[in-house]
């Protein structure tokens, strides 16, 4: 690979060309498409998989066949008036309702984390290395993931050598590039100790128990107990995180994901009264539907002020 190629490559996310490389493969080999392609047949591709594919993934296939196109310096076929009208059209009669993962509540994240401890201390009284890696690597999973609103991308993509700890006080995290970072400024997220359920102390632990001094730090464990050189692969964080649920004795666990940690803090702030300003600071969000969009209203179906409303009028 030349230096321009490995540029280019750099210039798009790792999961973002995987996807797009999968949707490309689709339209090829699966439905059997030709490229190049015209608006007619990207228009016949739509309509071929409008009644089996969520409208987010006929969204996600049109992008990658646009920068297809583009990057190989061919007319995008996808923004002829066609194929808008199409989508739209399926849009119309495939209306999708939108599937959020459930928040982890602050007591269901005690319950796991002690949970978690018990587990810990049972692993390391019977001597088991393999067990004591894996739980003390998932509460610190768990906690770095929920105080920090951290996405499933940017926990999988930590670094220890990124990581500074100011004991009994917090510690800063660096990411080189996030959702939101377009052009590649970086970005440093505190996290405060806390007196319990705490991050810093968490990861502190899972360092001095896995001896990592350098490289990703969240990886994978395998049944002797050799950790991974590499980092753990975003796909793998929700079947691990459901396992951690579901052993925790958390019900309905299927309806949980990597988000859920994410906008379980989210509803955190939003019930202790942070302002929605402070929340995007501290997460990271650029814009407020962004923010919106991962809280839950403590009181949903307002039935507190209705009934606060109701009373009044009696008086």
């Amino acid at each position: 690979m030349s230096k321009i190629d490995q540029y280019i490559q750099a210039a798009t996310r790792d999961n973002t060309r995987q996807s797009y490389q999968a949707a490309v493969r689709h339209f090829e080999f699966e439905w059997g498409g030709f490229l190049p392609a015209t608006a007619d047949n990207i228009s016949n591709y739509l309509a071929a998989y409008a009644e089996t594919l969520s409208i987010n993934t006929l969204r996600q296939r049109l992008a990658a066949l646009a920068q297809w196109h583009i990057s190989q310096g061919f007319p995008d076929p996808t923004k002829s008036p066609v194929v808008r009208k199409v989508f739209r059209g399926i849009q119309a009669l495939h209306p999708a309702r939108k599937k959020q993962a459930r928040p982890l509540q602050l007591d269901q994240l005690e319950q796991v984390v002690k949970w978690l401890n018990g587990s810990i201390d049972a692993a390391c009284h019977s001597g088991d290395r393999q067990k004591e890696l894996r739980y003390v690597r998932d509460k610190a999973l768990l906690l770095v993931g929920f105080w920090r609103g951290f996405r499933g991308d940017e926990l999988v993509r930590l670094r220890i050598e990124h990581i500074e700890v100011e004991h009994g006080k917090g510690m800063t995290c660096y990411l080189s590039q996030t959702k939101g970072d377009r052009h590649y400024k970086g970005t440093s997220f505190k996290t405060p100790a806390l007196s319990r359920l705490c991050p810093v102390e968490a990861y502190l632990e899972w360092t001095k128990v896995s001896q990592l001094t350098s490289g990703p730090v969240f990886r994978a464990i395998d049944r002797w107990g050799h950790i991974d050189n590499r980092g753990l692969h975003q796909d793998s964080l929700v079947p691990i995180f459901r396992t951690i649920l579901q052993n925790a004795g958390i019900t309905d666990v299927e309806r949980y994901s990597g988000h859920s940690l994410r906008r379980g803090f989210a509803n955190w702030t939003n019930s202790n009264n942070w302002d929605i300003k402070t929340l995007m600071e501290y997460v990271g969000w650029k814009n407020i539907q962004s923010a919106i969009r991962y809280i839950d209203s403590a009181d949903p179906y307002s039935q507190r002020r209705i009934e606060s409303g109701l009373k009044k009028g009696d008086k």
